[in-house]
């Protein structure tokens, strides 16, 4: 009997759901937010919660537990230096579930679990030498007008350049018909006797 064994057995055996568990909290600590479904989600929690309290503990026998359940030495330095101290001051609620909706296929219901302390990242803007030189009234050219500035050259784009650059339009062919493609997967050829 199985009393006080309450936990979500994900309709796997032991080491295919354990498997299924760990999979995910090496997904969410990479990517720190994941789409998978709800029961999943609320399966991982537990785990995820065990590992970011052994990663603010920050020591070495700690550190050797992370890595008998994540399995990867770059995981566990990520969790024991840049994800467990953005959690130093929370006593608890380390993730956050949002539920989307339901499965097309299955109707199972499915969520967004993510961390609740993420770190985004910066995106570095490129900028262009020749954009940061010339301001944007000497370069003298504004969709067919021209503006002369003081003393910098005039330059005058014509529309067929424009035109050039652009692709032609494409022409798509008419989609087979539904029935005839039937017919000749069923054609048979005759026999000849």
């Amino acid at each position: 009997m199985r009393h006080n064994k309450a936990k979500n057995q994900l309709n796997r055996f032991t080491s295919w759901r354990r498997a299924t568990i760990l999979s995910l909290a090496r997904s969410l600590f990479i990517y720190q937010r994941i789409s998978t479904t709800a029961a999943r989600a609320k399966a991982v929690r537990p785990t995820i919660d065990k590992l970011i309290t052994m990663g603010k503990h920050n020591t070495l026998a700690k550190k050797r537990q992370a890595f008998e359940l994540l399995g990867d030495h770059k995981l566990v330095g990520m969790l024991f230096n840049d994800i467990a101290p953005r959690f130093a001051k929370r006593q608890g609620g380390y993730t956050r579930l949002l539920l989307l909706g339901k499965r097309r296929g299955d109707d199972a219901q499915l969520a967004i679990l993510e961390l609740t302390e993420i770190k985004e990242k910066v995106k570095k803007v490129k900028k262009n030498k020749d954009k940061e030189s010339k301001p944007a009234s000497a370069t003298g050219v504004v969709e067919g007008k021209t503006e002369v500035a003081q003393d910098t050259p005039v330059e005058v784009k014509s529309k067929t350049e424009n035109a050039v650059k652009e692709r032609p339009p494409v022409i798509k062919k008419p989609a087979k018909k539904f029935f005839s493609g039937i017919k000749n997967i069923f054609k048979k050829e005759r026999d000849s006797l």
